[in-house]
């Protein structure tokens, strides 16, 4: 027996409150919240009380609802939902929930057995994916109901020890939520517990490259970051930091535990060099083949599972011995945790099956190692998804991903989507990992989109033609990168604020339906998104056209007047539009009284700490709020309210309240408008109120953009000074409008003029 510990549970509360509870002998319906119910049915009679994988807190206030009996049916109703059930086996025709609410005239009635139409969830990896895949479950349906079948979940003993389910029995959660999609993915959380609130360094960027680095090369790959103005937070080493060339008597180096001393001859200082250059660090482990006898922690595992070392006999990798699985974290992992590793990159690529049915090593590595994580404070694990509970163990890693424009054009609404079934911090592989072909275009676009994903982890395969290093790339393409890597960090105040929201039960990228559930538009632009509270992305996906030479995106704007963050390019909204940019930008867009918090630093570092700093983006044209939520590391949070008045034109930030310690003892605040310079910049303590000037409004020079998109075109020349002309002309836009499209342009470079000059005039739309 090993002396050796598990990491303590998670505590759990899973037995629900005796008055939510509806009983036969052979049912059991609990009423979890007035628009989610659990539905079980067992031919023995017996019901789980356990937690699950997904479901660790049935214990929630009992909603109002009442109980009719029917005579021939049980009926329940809640304010969101009505049940009729005729106490048998669960069939089509005994089983039914009508959503309330007037939902649709007829499809709004979910009947056991029929295949439910939900919105999607997210999948287990993007592994080999080349486009769009298939999708598991989620808790939004625009049919108002959906599904989590939980009846082959494992279970968690009181001891928080692992157990298959027993067979033959009906375990169902029911959401009825109509269209308040964000009402269904609280309930979930509510019963699947909140994600946790990341560290805030993990909201910066990643670099992670297989390659056979050694020690050296790797401090000069860190120094030419920072000698270029490049911030990484995390350093992401791939699996050649361990031995991998080994005796084939063994099996293959996939798996290893035990420095290559050639390429790292002194891990701990190597480890303690990057921590005191800004950046944390996670490695790269294969498990799936245990611990062999060449590993130098080989004896020490065999000491504590009782082996014989000197039998030199593999020790096999089993999740479901919890002694290997204590010895796993005390033994192979703590060792090198005291050298400076900060969490593990789980890179299980071995299947969902272990020696006991039903119980997954992808849950159980995700769930321990989380466990094992949070000794130190915020938890924190790296691993490809594992169903429905997985938004517990972040950060996600999606998987290797095929370098081409489907795989990017795919993951925008994979990452939103993954909103509906709670799982909010997905990391790609930001530039793809393998196959394909050079394309810096594409490599430009992909980190416009990671920089507005939940993690930004650059990333590329064992190939030398694979690389992004910004240096290694084509100038334009070096340039965006250099602009985004930067503005990543200088968003990391936003993104913890909404980090914090994340944990509260809103995930950073949403859905334009979550906010816009009634409008059909918001339907039809699965790539377009919320990310966060104040701003929508709508990313390019496709090469540029090559005679306008500008990228597109179509784009729905929901009704109000929104501004691009880069350009100050104004719109009016309630429409459908298609969106061009040049290689430089991407459309992101702020709706009128939006404030974006920004450390103010044009260079950040790599170790986004609260900054002494911060510049305020603020798009006039309506009154806002918003309350920047900062940290000390430790649990202590400190919220600094900032307002703006739109009448006077005043910006107002402070007192900060909370734990005010782990801030700066003075701050200096800037405004900026969008498209605009940045204002003077004002210095207060924390605890004190203070005004903030904006920035000039800038002044968008419509003829000067509308000569550019043309001069940019490779179009005839008296073509262009045709539409040029046109587009000049003292005449109502509607005129120019119509005298544009009669004069024969090519669609992208007419679509790229409608944009500016509806941009520019958003009064004559």
């Amino acid at each position: 027996m090993s002396d050796h510990r598990l990491p303590d549970p998670l505590v759990v509360h899973p037995v629900a409150d005796p008055g939510a509870v509806v009983r036969g002998e052979k049912y059991r319906i609990t009423v979890l919240t007035d628009g989610l119910l659990r539905l079980e049915y067992a031919d023995d009679g017996a019901f789980e009380d356990r937690a699950s994988e997904f479901a660790l807190h049935r214990e929630q206030p009992v909603p109002p609802f009442v109980v009719r009996d029917a005579g021939h049916a049980l009926e329940i109703v809640t304010d969101r939902l009505h049940l009729i059930y005729d106490r048998g086996p669960f069939t089509t025709s005994g089983l039914s929930v009508q959503v309330r609410g007037n939902i649709s005239s007829y499809h709004s009635v979910w009947r056991y057995g029929e295949p439910v139409g939900d919105l999607g969830g997210t999948a287990r990896t993007l592994d080999l994916a080349d486009g769009r895949i298939p999708l598991e479950p989620g808790v939004a349906s625009r049919l108002g109901f959906s599904v989590i079948d939980d009846s082959r979940s494992l279970l968690l003993d009181a001891d928080g020890w692992v157990a298959p389910r027993p067979p033959g029995r009906t375990d169902l959660y029911l959401f009825a939520y109509g269209h308040d999609y964000p009402a269904a993915v609280q309930a979930f959380y509510a019963v699947s517990g909140h994600p946790p609130v990341l560290p805030r360094w993990a909201l910066g960027n990643w670099w992670s490259r297989y390659h056979r680095y050694t020690a050296a090369e790797y401090r000069e790959l860190i120094e030419r970051f920072r000698a270029e103005g490049l911030p990484f937070s995390v350093s992401v080493i791939d699996m050649d930091w361990h031995l991998v060339d080994v005796d084939p008597a063994h099996g293959s180096g996939w798996t290893g535990y035990s420095w290559n001393r050639e390429l790292f001859p002194d891990p701990a200082a190597f480890l303690e060099w990057l921590h005191a250059n800004g950046l944390r660090v996670t490695l790269n482990v294969h498990p799936a083949d245990g611990v062999r006898a060449f590993e130098d922690s080989y004896p020490a595992m065999a000491a504590a599972l009782g082996r014989d070392a000197a039998a030199a006999e593999p020790i096999a990798f089993d999740v479901t011995d919890r002694d290997f699985l204590a010895a796993y974290f005390e033994v192979l992992h703590r060792e090198l945790e005291r050298e400076g590793v900060d969490f593990w990159w789980l890179d299980w690529q071995s299947g969902p099956h272990s020696r006991v049915i039903g119980i997954d090593p992808l849950w159980m590595l995700n769930h321990f190692h989380f466990l094992d994580s949070r000794r130190g404070g915020a938890g924190l694990t790296f691993s490809r998804y594992a169903g429905p509970g997985s938004h517990r163990y972040p950060v996600g890693f999606s998987g290797d991903a095929v370098i081409s424009w489907a795989s990017l054009d795919f993951q925008p609404e994979f990452t939103a989507t993954a909103a509906n079934i709670g799982y909010g911090w997905w990391s790609h592989d930001i530039g793809g990992h393998m196959f394909g072909a050079k394309d810096d275009e594409l490599t430009a676009r992909w980190v416009q989109l990671g920089t507005f994903s939940p993690i930004l982890r650059l990333h590329s395969g064992s190939n030398p033609f694979i690389h992004k290093e910004p240096w290694t790339l084509e100038p334009a393409t070096r340039a965006v990168m250099t602009t985004y890597l930067r503005l990543r960090h200088r968003l990391v105040p936003y993104l913890h604020t909404m980090n914090h929201l994340a944990a509260q039960g809103a995930p950073i990228v949403q859905p334009m339906y979550w906010a816009y559930p009634e409008r059909d538009e918001a339907y039809t632009v699965p790539n377009e998104f919320r990310f966060g509270t104040e701003l929508i992305v709508a990313p390019i996906t496709a090469p540029a056209d090559p005679i306008s030479r500008l990228g597109a995106t179509t784009a729905w704007l929901p009704p109000g007047d929104w501004a691009d963050i880069r350009t100050g390019w104004r719109y009016t909204g309630d429409r459908t539009i298609v969106l061009h940019r040049e290689l430089a930008d991407v459309p992101v867009l702020a709706r009128a009284g939006a404030i974006v918090p920004l450390d103010a630093a044009q260079v950040p570092g790599n170790d986004p700490v609260n900054p002494a700093a911060l510049e305020l983006l603020v798009v006039p044209g309506a009154a806002g709020a918003f309350d920047l939520i900062e940290d000390d590391g430790h649990g202590g949070t400190v919220t600094t309210p900032i307002r703006y008045d739109d009448a006077s034109g005043t910006l107002t930030v402070g007192p900060a309240v909370g734990a005010v310690s782990c801030l700066p003892a003075l701050r200096n605040w800037s405004a900026m408008i969008p498209g605009g310079p940045t204002g003077p910049a004002i210095s207060a303590p924390p605890g004190e109120p203070v005004t903030v000037p904006l920035g000039p409004s800038p002044e968008p020079d419509v003829d000067a953009d509308l000569f550019h998109r043309l001069d940019l075109a490779h179009l005839d020349h008296e073509l262009k000074v045709s539409a040029l002309r046109v587009c000049s002309a003292d005449r109502p836009v509607g005129t120019r409008l119509s005298h544009l499209h009669a004069i024969g342009l090519p669609r992208a470079v007419e679509s790229a003029l409608i944009e500016a000059l509806t941009a520019a005039q958003p009064s004559a739309c």
